[in-house]
């Protein structure tokens, strides 16, 4: 099994059970307030200053970062249709 196929099975169950953080603002409050066990970012996403301020605060608290292959593909599988990185 590999990662791509993974992900959205582990995302699912947090999903239902609502702890499941999805956007910047709810996944930078997650990852400061020590709740976040994972951080799922979108290969497409460009823009460098946030991918910057999720994953610096990952790597301190080795919280790890796989990619989603798109932004859509991510959103599908968080239950949103448009969303760039979600934590939980």
């Amino acid at each position: 099994m590999d990662i791509n196929t993974a992900l959205p099975l582990v995302i699912r169950k947090p999903r239902v059970h609502g702890g499941l953080a999805r956007g910047l603002h709810e996944a930078a409050k997650a990852i400061e307030q020590h709740n976040a066990h994972l951080c799922v970012l979108a290969d497409d996403f460009d823009q460098p200053d946030y991918v910057k301020l999720v994953k610096a605060p990952c790597a301190d608290q080795n919280v790890k970062v796989p990619r989603a292959p798109s932004a859509k593909t991510l959103g599908e599988w968080a239950g949103v249709s448009k969303i760039s990185f979600l934590i939980y």
